[in-house]
């Protein structure tokens, strides 16, 4: 393993964070521990740091993330034991609490996919609030193809996202789909050529960063919150926010602004 970190992480100011799974030279596979502890401590400590607003997940190299590191997940004493409990909760300790990381955090992420996302890549991508891709790259929920079920929550996060027809379609064939393709299944939000992704990421991020910091990290939370509970629930549990919301300087900010007629300058309060 190269001694270089698994997770870079750039300040591109304005509450930018660009966070880069390093390791090019095994396609930036997420399924050992090492990659799955940087991911969560990096995802952890920029939600708790208040002056960050928004995260952009991308790769190294030339793909987003290739999933699963085959040659250590078959090497004795890696994630598949001879024992099937066993593996069940290297799963549950391993790449499992990644979804579960990503789900608990309020810090907006943009998947910057630069690449191919095939397997637990493609549903490291899911995990995101916003998905962009570069004109090269593809996705697969290949799990089918190795004679394995998707078993890091794709089978949860897919359907929400593109509809349980056009998932079932993906993990049942196993096939890739190229960016245009995507686009067309609603995979992504948009595609933007290869040299553009970044720029194009931080185009969305600064809009992110723009508005209030408090409100912005209530609406995620809301968002991810409203996707599982019935209507009433989620009008409970807006109503409850919302009442925050009101108190916060940065609406009132917004108020005042409205009334004099000039751009509100936001403090994150």
């Amino acid at each position: 393993m190269s001694d270089q970190p698994l997770v870079l992480i750039d300040d591109l100011g304005d509450g930018i964070r660009v966070v880069t799974m390093n390791r090019p030279d095994v396609r930036n596979a997420i399924s050992d521990n090492p990659m799955i502890d940087a991911l969560i401590a990096a995802a952890a400590t920029l939600d708790a740091d208040p002056a960050v607003r928004v995260l952009i997940l991308t790769g190294a190299g030339s793909a987003f993330s290739a999933g699963g590191n085959l040659k250590t997940i078959a090497a004795a004493g890696g994630l598949v034991s001879d024992f099937p409990p066993q593996t069940r909760e290297n799963y549950r300790a391993g790449i499992q609490r990644l979804p579960l990381a990503f789900e608990r955090i309020d810090v907006p992420v943009i998947a910057a996919v630069n690449g191919p996302a095939i397997g637990a890549g493609c549903d490291l991508a899911c995990m995101c609030d916003i998905r962009i891709a570069a004109q090269s790259a593809v996705f697969a929920e290949s799990f089918v193809t190795l004679g394995l079920i998707p078993g890091d929550g794709g089978a949860w996060l897919l359907p929400r996202i593109v509809g349980f027809a056009k998932a079932s379609e993906m993990v049942l064939t196993g096939e890739r789909i190229d960016a245009d393709d995507a686009l067309a299944a609603g995979l992504v939000s948009r595609v933007v050529p290869d040299g553009r992704l970044i720029d194009a990421a931080v185009d969305i991020a600064r809009k992110i960063a723009a508005n209030p910091r408090i409100a912005v990290r209530m609406t995620r939370r809301l968002m991810r919150v409203a996707q599982n509970e019935r209507l009433e629930n989620t009008l409970e549990y807006s109503a409850a926010l919302q009442a925050l919301a009101h108190m916060t300087e940065d609406h009132r900010e917004a108020l005042r602004a409205f009334g004099e007629r000039r751009r509100p300058v936001f403090q994150g309060g």
